[in-house]
């Protein structure tokens, strides 16, 4: 019974957490990929770009950033998930 208890209470500390620490970088990631589809648009408005556009820019680099840290703590909270449903199964 003790451990079901703890089960449950890391589960829930880490399942808090994680939904905490995964909001500001996935707000500021939806935010770039909003900034990204309005500069596509308005381009496509203009009527194209003449230059290459395959180079990589500091938002691409920030949005694979803010990418893994938004996959770390989701993993977080999945871990958290498996505690809860472990402290359930464990008698």
């Amino acid at each position: 019974m003790l451990l079901n208890v703890i089960l449950w209470i890391v589960g829930l500390l880490l399942v808090a957490l994680g939904i905490w620490q995964v909001r500001q970088p996935l707000a500021h990631y939806r935010s770039l990929e909003a900034t990204q589809a309005n500069l596509r648009r308005y381009d496509d408005w203009r009527g194209g770009r003449l230059g290459d556009d395959s180079t990589r820019t500091g938002a691409d680099e920030m949005r694979d950033l803010l990418r893994n840290r938004v996959r770390l703590w989701a993993g977080v909270v999945a871990v958290g998930v498996v505690l809860i449903v472990a402290g359930f199964v464990i008698r």
